[in-house]
């Protein structure tokens, strides 16, 4: 099966709601077999519009990823998210 990339592009407009966040998503992503690849860091934005803040996990399955979005625990940390930033998050499935 295929591991897949959780891949989000984020503004963030409220640092300390964002923090809470990003502590329970980080949780959340482990139980999950998820394993930060990018968190931040240095980009350049080639083609079309960019965020400042752009995180890329690897999940075992695109299964996973998704099961790890729906879960109570990513669900509650999102909740902190929501007005605190701007993003876009998709799942993509890997070349094996």
């Amino acid at each position: 099966m295929p591991t897949a990339l959780w891949i989000a592009h984020v503004h963030v407009t409220d640092a300390e709601a964002y923090a809470k966040y990003a502590k329970g998503a980080t949780e959340a992503i482990a139980a999950h077999g998820g394993v930060f690849l990018a968190r931040g860091g240095r980009y350049v934005q080639l083609e079309g519009n960019g965020r400042p803040r752009n995180v890329v996990a690897r999940f075992p399955s695109l299964e996973k990823a998704v099961e790890c979005y729906n879960s109570p625990a990513y669900q509650a940390a999102l909740a902190h998210a929501k007005g605190a930033s701007v993003r876009d998050l998709m799942v993509v499935e890997e070349i094996e």
